[in-house]
């Protein structure tokens, strides 16, 4: 961006300033009185403006643009000059936002080089904030699962509109992927995207950090709302929001515009609203932690993200992502996972779901030694089976106390149930991995009392006698 805009009523500087900016290489735009300025400034916004304090014939003077620029477009940096300098003038452009302030006549040098300074720390500004944000993430959705298609399948389903989406799943599914994967999928995918921590914000700090804050030491902070203008907010956990900004951020929702914390003009904004939530927001309504009217609000198209335990057809994809990713981002080796690490990590549980996985590579690729295919006894000892050291399976506590037919029925039930979730609920997949003829299988399974049913897009097995059970 190198668009500026010079507003002076004396047509002589102006253009003599235009002239010279434009031979720098700069696109220039001229407003000789406020109503220009204004127009220019709202229709499309200059990357930078030179502004002069005294404007003849015009309904607003330099301090009064001024006020309204860092109100309404904050990041845009404005260099006053004036005929009439003097240090009170000064301090009041400073206070209420400007980059600096030149007095006329003044060294064309001088102009360039604040002009080029003030670019410099706007661009470096935007460039910070975005780091911030996270910008720079990809939303990589990785899978081949019936579950993960059916997410894929209601996502791609929201990402034009600008409906309110809320993301329901445990911590660690990947709830902040499938939200970055509806905005870089969506008309605002040049437009930012901006995260808000609901748990990691101080309620001291909270709504400074949301709307924002005036003050005439440090002048206009904008918060988060403004900063994600034009494109996607996200409440990420939005149960831990505290219960007095939640009514604020309810009226944003109505109005689409608020006011910064010490500040009394509106602040107009236009948002994508995307929520997150581990929790059963209905309790907290009961419990009189979350407001019923943000939630409906909020709460528009509901779409849950599945656990890994879901998906475990998807282990080996996004196990090979994770080892392709740290081998690009950290230099760690690039390896293969062995067929019996595979089968381990598809039968082990994983409370911290894809999360977990992610840190469950990267430390095996640290630790482990060689560039050979990842092994199970790479895998935390709490993940294997314990043994011996026969390499006998050591049975567990319960199971040693049940007579050889109950102990080999449980067995076969827990066996059962684990491949088939492990292929994610194909029975002629189970049935060639455990060694059976798939129609013998079926009637094992039906001995054993275990069902097959739909969930989340994907065939999950349970034991029958769940049926019905909340």
């Amino acid at each position: 961006m190198s668009d500026i805009l010079i507003v002076d009523d004396e047509r002589d500087i102006r253009e003599l300033i235009g002239d010279i900016l434009e031979d720098e290489g700069f696109s220039v735009r001229l407003a000789g009185n406020s109503n220009d300025a204004m127009h220019e400034i709202t229709s499309n916004p200059p990357a930078m403006l030179v502004l002069d304090i005294w404007l003849k014939d015009s309904k607003m003077d330099g301090i009064d643009i001024l006020k309204a620029v860092k109100r309404d477009n904050p990041d845009i940096p404005v260099v006053i000059i004036s005929g009439h300098g003097n240090i009170e003038i000064a301090v009041a452009a400073i206070k209420q936002g400007a980059y600096d302030f030149i007095e006329k006549p003044f060294n064309i040098d001088q102009l360039l080089v604040v002009i080029r300074r003030a670019m410099e720390t706007s661009t470096l500004r935007r460039e910070n904030q975005q780091l911030k944000r996270g910008d720079n993430k990809v939303a990589d959705m990785i899978g081949e699962s019936a579950s993960y298609r059916a997410l894929i399948g209601q996502l791609d389903k929201v990402t034009k509109s600008n409906g309110r989406v809320m993301l329901t799943g445990p911590a660690g599914s990947g709830k902040e992927v499938a939200a970055r994967y509806i905005h870089s999928h969506s008309n605002r995918t040049n437009a930012p995207f901006v995260t808000v921590n609901c748990a990691g914000v101080e309620p001291e700090t909270v709504e400074a950090t949301l709307f924002g804050r005036e003050s005439a030491q440090r002048g206009v902070e904008p918060g988060l709302l403004e900063q994600a203008s034009g494109g996607v907010i996200y409440f990420d956990e939005v149960a831990d929001m505290p219960l007095g900004t939640q009514s604020k951020i309810l009226r944003v929702l109505v109005d689409q515009q608020f006011t910064r914390v010490g500040g009394s003009d509106k602040v107009k904004v236009d948002l994508r609203v995307i929520s997150s939530t581990n929790r059963d927001l209905q309790e907290e309504i009961m419990l009189g932690r979350f407001r019923e009217e943000l939630y409906h609000r909020l709460n528009v198209v509901p779409i849950a993200v599945p656990p890994l335990a879901e998906r475990r057809e998807d282990i080996p994809v996004l196990a090979k992502f994770f080892i392709d990713m740290f081998n690009d981002t950290q230099g760690l080796p690039l390896r293969e996972v062995s067929e019996d690490a595979v089968a381990l990590m598809q039968t082990m549980p994983w409370p911290g779901n894809v999360r977990q996985l992610k840190n469950l590579i990267e430390r095996v690729l640290i630790l482990g030694d060689g560039t050979g295919p990842i092994e199970a006894r790479e895998l935390p000892s709490d993940a294997a089976p314990a043994q011996d050291d026969s390499d006998r399976v050591v049975l567990s506590g319960q199971l040693a106390t049940l007579p050889l037919r109950e102990a080999r029925e449980a067995f076969e039930r827990e066996y059962l149930l684990t491949q088939i979730n492990r292929f994610g609920g194909n029975i002629s997949r189970t049935a060639a991995f455990v060694g059976m003829e798939r129609s013998a299988l079926h009637r094992k399974l039906k001995s054993l009392g275990v069902v097959t049913s739909q969930k989340s897009g994907a065939r999950v097995a349970r034991v029958e006698e769940e049926q019905g059970v909340e």
